[in-house]
């Protein structure tokens, strides 16, 4: 490798690794025949409680009966997974010595589908070896995976183009995950149809992770001043920090949010605007699952980890939860308004992009632009009022910045360094939104 000049050890190139992606109505007939052409002889179909009665995996069930192929199916999946709920799917993995897998659902089908593949294909693993530093080990995936066909139900967590597989961590009650390329989906089924049967909340909430995906990963920390720089390309990280390609992906998904997401949550005969949403989700997927996500991804994870009592509605689940794409966004007023000041013209066009009016602008204003924007997006659309509404209080903002602290995967590829000072004025800014 020549030398080459650098900041202080950071990296110098960027890599972009996605999933194929295949796009249309009624697409997902074709499944049957994918696992026709792998040669897949025992296939594991994973799903959760409510979808396995839907119309999505019951497509998926008729192709796979067409086209004869032998497998058996986990609906035991649950709706945003812990570390528990992750080993269960593992187990039953390994046991049926699959050489296919398929997941129809949202983020956590897919994502529990994903970590039952890499454990599955490396069975000596302990849990916590592929788990990201500093809770797990971090090791890098040498082994090679089983192909695995992603049907995203939602339009929010883009998770059937990336490399990354989002869990609750019980014992610390804080959210990780295991990231790296080699666990993406072989195949992402976009098929539109699916997202006819999402009820309204799951569709502001998914979106809300699609507006999230887009913002964070175009205003991230560059991939040139990430540090450290690799040693081997194999430990260059999933999340690389912003970059050209990314940008791209990142600003049309934003473009696609503020033009059809509240159309789509108002109208679930606007099939229109479902389809698109749908897309916008793979285009934010691709985005930050190359470029990363950072500040309101890392403090969202102890807003789930520590979920009181709150039930979201249109959520038919037995436990408590805060919908991952909920409690990413309510954060994203305070945060944006905190990272402003490096790169404020991208936060700026951002703001512009949402519906605010920017020609008499000064750049200084930036962030508290972005941030009215946010905030009058969100109140448009019946959003919760900030961190009191779903049950938390000023009482628990040092539990809640004690768990963003191990998020430092996404939490150090925000444009702006934070003190742990700076985290507690960002969940105290949070509690109340309008």
């Amino acid at each position: 490798v020549p030398e080459r000049p650098t900041l202080g050890n950071t990296d110098y190139a960027f890599e972009m690794a996605i999933s194929n992606i295949r796009y249309g109505e009624g697409v997902t007939k074709e499944i049957g025949m994918d696992l026709q052409n792998l040669g897949a002889r025992r296939v594991c179909l994973m799903t959760d409680k409510n979808l396995s009665k839907l119309p999505p995996v019951n497509a998926v069930l008729n192709s796979l009966a067409k086209y004869g192929i032998n497998f058996q199916m986990y609906d035991n999946v649950r709706v945003e997974p812990t570390d528990q709920s992750f080993i269960d799917a593992i187990q039953f993995a390994k046991k049926g010595e699959f050489d296919a897998y398929v997941a129809v659902g949202g983020g956590s089908v897919i994502d529990t589908c994903k970590a039952a593949n890499l454990y599955a294909a490396s069975p000596s693993s302990e849990f916590l070896d592929y788990v990201n530093a500093p809770i797990g080990k971090g090791k890098p995936v040498t082994v090679p995976l089983k192909p695995l066909i992603a049907v995203p139900t939602t339009s929010g967590t883009g998770s059937e183009t990336t490399g990354v597989a989002i869990f609750d961590f019980k014992e610390l009650k804080v959210k990780t995950g295991i990231a790296s390329r080699a666990i993406k989906p072989t195949l992402g089924i976009i098929d539109p149809l699916h997202t006819l049967s999402m009820p309204e909340r799951i569709v502001a909430n998914s979106g809300f992770d699609v507006l999230c995906h887009a913002l964070e990963s175009y205003t991230a920390l560059p991939y040139n001043q990430r540090s450290p720089c690799p040693s081997n390309p194999i430990d260059r990280p999933a999340y690389q920090g912003s970059n050209p390609v990314s940008d791209v992906w990142a600003l049309h998904a934003l473009r696609i949010v503020a033009k059809y997401l509240k159309r789509a949550i108002r109208n679930p005969e606007d099939r229109e605007a479902r389809a698109n949403m749908h897309l916008a989700s793979a285009f934010a997927g691709i985005g930050f699952g190359n470029a990363g996500v950072h500040l309101c991804h890392g403090m969202s994870y102890p807003i789930s980890g520590l979920v009181k009592t709150y039930k979201p509605k249109d959520y038919n689940v037995d436990h408590s939860l805060v919908p991952h794409g909920l409690s990413v966004v309510l954060t994203s007023p305070a945060v944006f308004a905190f990272t402003a000041q490096i790169h404020p013209e991208r936060h700026l066009e951002a703001a512009e992009i949402l519906g605010a009016d920017i020609r008499t602008a000064r750049i200084k204003d930036a962030g508290l632009i972005l941030a009215d924007t946010l905030r009058k997006f969100l109140f448009d659309l019946n959003v919760d009022d900030g961190l009191a509404a779903i049950g938390y209080s000023k009482a628990d903002i040092p539990a809640l910045v004690k768990g963003t602290l191990p998020q430092e995967r996404v939490t150090k590829l925000s444009p702006r360094p934070q003190t742990e000072e700076d985290l507690s004025a960002l969940f105290e800014a949070s509690m109340k939104l309008y």
